[in-house]
């Protein structure tokens, strides 16, 4: 991957998912580092850089400013350091010297692709938790994505997937994968993988929201649900109110 193609796909992707392009930036260059210390030995000391002009991440390791060159890799000549690097430089000091990384490209190129799949991951959760956060407690709907021995993977789309638990089953309810299903957003569990939308289908709070949906008096607050109770499958039960005295609540 070229330094021109890097940079460009960099823009395209914080541009398409909403990155900030100088995070991704950063951790490419923390990615890049720890790549070539594992290459070169973890004791070196190295520097990542993006140089946004060449569009690439440069590689800087430094060396003790010296008056006699003992370790090559460690230390450079105060001669050749006022000649090359830095006029001021003075003994003692720490100076950063580019490294060679044509020797180890490939590596470098396939940690800058992990770095922005990664990036795009991570980026594609955030944006589950911010779309899906504000809904715990309500309905939503999707498509039966997969079937597991005690879950459903259920596909709500953009991204997303929810998991119904055999526990927030209705008892002897099957789906098949395709079924159309509606179910209550419980929560929103963390998870290396991504977050875990846990929905649920035997809640009580599922049973009022079902009744908002299907008495418009309830969804314009003109009767009111103080209590819900269900023996999922077998019985429910609802407390109702109203201050309007022209309505029979029941």
């Amino acid at each position: 991957m070229s330094g021109t193609n890097l940079k460009r796909e960099i823009e395209q992707v914080a541009k398409d998912k909403g990155i900030d392009f100088q995070e991704i930036v950063g951790a490419l260059e923390e990615a890049m580092k720890q790549a070539a210390k594992r290459q070169h030995g973890l004791e070196r000391e190295i520097e990542a850089r993006f140089n946004h002009d060449l569009g690439e991440v440069e590689l800087f390791e430094f060396r003790e400013v010296v008056e006699t060159v003992t370790d090559r890799d460690l230390q450079v000549s105060i001669v050749e350091a006022h000649a090359d690097y830095d006029p001021e430089a003075e003994l003692g000091d720490e100076i950063g010297v580019k490294m060679d990384t044509s020797g180890f490209g490939r590596i470098l190129a396939q940690t800058a692709k992990q770095v922005i799949v990664q990036k795009v991951r991570e980026a594609e959760r955030a944006q589950v938790v911010e779309a899906y956060l504000p809904r715990v407690g309500e309905l939503v709907g999707g498509t039966v994505k997969k079937l597991g021995r005690d879950s459903i993977i259920v596909d709500l789309g953009n991204n997303a997937e929810g998991l119904l638990t055999r526990e927030h089953l209705m008892p002897r309810e099957t789906f098949r994968v395709g079924d159309r299903l509606r179910a209550l957003l419980l929560e929103i569990k963390p998870d290396n993988r991504g977050p875990q939308l846990i929905l649920t289908r035997t809640s009580p709070a599922m049973l009022k929201e079902l009744f908002k949906i299907e008495v418009p008096e309830i969804s314009e607050d003109v009767i009111e649900i103080r209590a819900a109770a269900r023996d999922p499958g077998s019985r429910a039960k609802i407390a109702v109110k109203t201050n309007d005295g022209r309505i029979d609540p029941v």
